[in-house]
């Protein structure tokens, strides 16, 4: 006999899902905002990338390219890669659905860590698989941790390195001493979407892993160092079989025309992005700097934000200070939801933004920088 239900019921499942939510955007009352909270890049686009997306303007009729081909082979030139195993989506988040939606099913598992970016856990229990979370240690992915938690259910593994919202990196060794201690079976995603902004010898985004192995893939975006976040662009590096079955599920045209040309004008303009890296290396040193002299905790980051802990004092805890700064004008990024409910993540802003922003939080502290 069936059962007649008196309206659509989700899947099980879909509505133990949190929903993502992002970074705030808005402080009433205050004429002048500096946001603070989204890592987005202080330069914004190349003007090269602008032009391209101008002309791409002139011929919204028609449908896109559903192959995204100038902007891979726009990636693959500057990468030295193959174009055939770049896949290219509607931002990184879209790239990291499809792997899930494609390789996971009810009763399997993938591994994250605990401070990972929140998406990873929604896309895996939206496939019907179950989040299976690991212990950082001192706010760093611990590959031991990882390689302890798989078990015969175990098909991914979601590392964001560097990490968000904690800016600390896994060094290559390590990455390469997880990828063989894995199943051949389970997928790796190494989710490097602040890649550009490293600038340390023993890392590597996954270029060279996923070249020499049938198991691991590269996700990287275009909404942070290149500016692009409102074009939502994102491409993925992977093994030929990885990337077709992909391609199988992927809407056909799922990235629009002015993204395709704007992101491959953009990626093609590396001095654009190499000012960006500068501006970032500077400010990221001297905030840093100001933020412990001030008296506050720092964790030390490689990426284009800093992790910032306030003391266990009433009056002082992150909550406040949220409030004090946004009634300034200065957003960022509240992270109880990543397990710091006592810190608040900022991104690297202009040079007006930085200097405004530690002279408020050092007056919201008592302390001058």
């Amino acid at each position: 006999m069936s059962i007649e239900m008196s309206k659509p019921v989700p899947r099980p499942g879909i509505l133990d899902i949190a929903a993502y939510v992002p970074g705030k955007e808005h402080a009433p009352g205050v004429a002048r905002v500096f946001k603070l909270s989204s890592n987005e890049t202080p330069l914004g686009a190349s003007p090269k990338a602008i032009e391209a997306f101008r002309a791409a303007a002139q011929s919204l009729e028609r449908y896109p390219d559903g192959q995204a081909t100038e902007l891979r082979q726009a990636i693959a030139g500057v990468y030295g890669l193959n174009a055939a195993n770049i896949l290219c989506g509607n931002g990184s988040d879209e790239l990291l659905g499809l792997l899930c939606h494609v390789y996971l099913a009810p009763g399997d598992e993938a591994i994250i860590t605990e401070h990972g970016f929140l998406v990873y856990k929604i896309q895996i229990m939206g496939a019907g698989a179950a989040p299976v979370t690991v212990k950082e240690r001192d706010c760093t992915v611990d590959v031991d941790a990882i390689l302890a938690a798989v078990t015969t259910r175990t098909k991914m593994v979601f590392i964001a390195n560097p990490g968000n919202p904690t800016g600390t990196y896994v060094p290559v060794s390590e990455i390469r001493r997880l990828q063989a201690a894995l199943p051949k079976h389970v997928i790796l995603v190494l989710d490097a979407a602040y890649a550009e902004y490293v600038r340390r010898n023993d890392y590597e985004a996954g270029i060279e892993l996923v070249s020499s192995n049938s198991n691991v893939v590269m996700t990287r975006t275009f909404s942070k160092v290149y500016g692009l976040a409102a074009l939502r662009v994102g491409w993925m590096f992977g093994p030929a079989e990885i990337v077709d079955a992909l391609n199988r599920l992927r809407g056909p045209f799922n990235m629009n025309a002015p993204a395709i040309a704007a992101g491959a004008a953009a990626v093609r303009d590396q001095a654009f992005v190499e000012s960006a890296v500068a501006h970032n290396l500077l400010w990221i040193d001297k905030l840093t700097a100001a933020l412990e002299t001030i008296g506050l905790k720092v964790t030390p980051s490689v990426a284009n934000f800093v992790l910032i802990h306030f003391p266990d004092i009433d009056g002082k805890r992150a909550a406040d200070a949220d409030d004090f700064l946004t009634s300034r004008g200065y957003i960022l990024r509240a992270v109880r939801g990543y397990g710091f409910p006592n810190s608040l993540r900022m991104s690297v802003g202009t040079e007006e933004a930085n200097r405004g922003f530690i002279e408020t939080l050092g007056e919201f502290m008592g302390r001058k920088a």
